[in-house]
């Protein structure tokens, strides 16, 4: 569920204890435990509608600056080979996070430089790994011809 939709019914739920509606009777309507119905007439019966308004995304707000950020994607963009990496041509977690702390002197966790990536708008990729000398003809034609007699007959979940 997304904070807007959590925010509507916290709002549902002001809107209930205004017309005098006990929090219990809230979390059963609303389909909420009842710790959270307490919780939340505790803070609209301070601050009322105002208080339960969302307060915006949890977790440390990002350290880079736009500037910087454009200039993560233009590295990111000119491969690892341009930064030391001639292993292969993969971007890993540690290798970008080992690329911000030399860029900028941050330290980002794995977890840290996957959401940056995210809002750079780079997505996780996995590589297929195939032989150059892979014969996919040959691959379909052993699936088709070979692998039902290897694989055996299909099992059902019910006699027949």
């Amino acid at each position: 569920m997304g904070r807007a939709k959590r925010e509507a019914v916290r709002f549902e739920a002001a809107e209930m204890f205004k017309q005098g509606v006990r929090p219990p009777e809230v979390a059963g309507r609303l389909r909420v435990s009842r710790k959270s119905a307490y919780a939340w007439h505790a803070s609209w019966r301070e601050g009322g509608r105002a208080a339960l308004t969302s307060k915006g995304a949890g977790g440390f707000p990002c350290r880079l600056g736009d500037v910087q950020a454009e200039r993560l994607q233009a590295e990111l963009e000119a491969g690892p080979t341009a930064h030391g990496w001639m292993e292969d041509q993969r971007w890993t977690l540690a290798r970008v996070a080992e690329l911000i702390h030399r860029l900028f002197g941050y330290r980002y966790t794995p977890r840290g430089v996957s959401y940056l990536l995210h809002r750079l708008g780079w997505s996780p990729q996995v590589p297929a790994h195939r032989a150059v000398e892979r014969d996919e003809q040959a691959v379909g034609l052993w699936r088709t011809e070979q692998w039902s007699r290897v694989r055996g007959r299909p099992s059902s979940w019910a006699r027949g």
